[in-house]
């Protein structure tokens, strides 16, 4: 196992736009891969919230696309600050429209990790 990957932790928690956390696992080592993560806490956890039918969690780029979680499009523009930078230029094209609005709302879990 990798030094590095021994001193740093994987988290996975699932936050409400009310900033709340519903669902939180942690001590997977930080090398583990998101999916490996996710699967085990849907194989394991009774407990973890399932997306209703229609409905989406809002995932990072660690994971993938399918039914219940909607991850960004790879290779287009993303991160809030880095539309910030472009200074008045709209997100252009299908992909990073898409990206910044997903970057817009899944920053609730990210403030909520700074409440915390």
């Amino acid at each position: 196992m990798d030094h590095m990957c021994q001193f740093q932790c994987n988290v996975l928690a699932v936050c409400d736009f009310d900033m709340r956390f519903t669902f939180v696992v942690a001590g997977w080592p930080g090398c583990a891969h998101d999916t490996r993560v996710l699967n085990h806490a849907l194989a394991h956890f009774s407990s973890f919230p399932i997306p209703p039918k229609g409905k989406y969690y809002l995932v990072d780029s660690g994971y993938p696309n399918r039914t219940g979680y909607l991850a960004p499009f790879k290779g287009s523009t993303y991160h809030l600050p880095e539309f910030r930078l472009r200074r008045h230029r709209p997100p252009e094209g299908k992909y990073e429209l898409f990206n910044f609005s997903h970057s817009s709302l899944r920053n609730v879990v990210e403030r909520a990790f700074g409440v915390l």
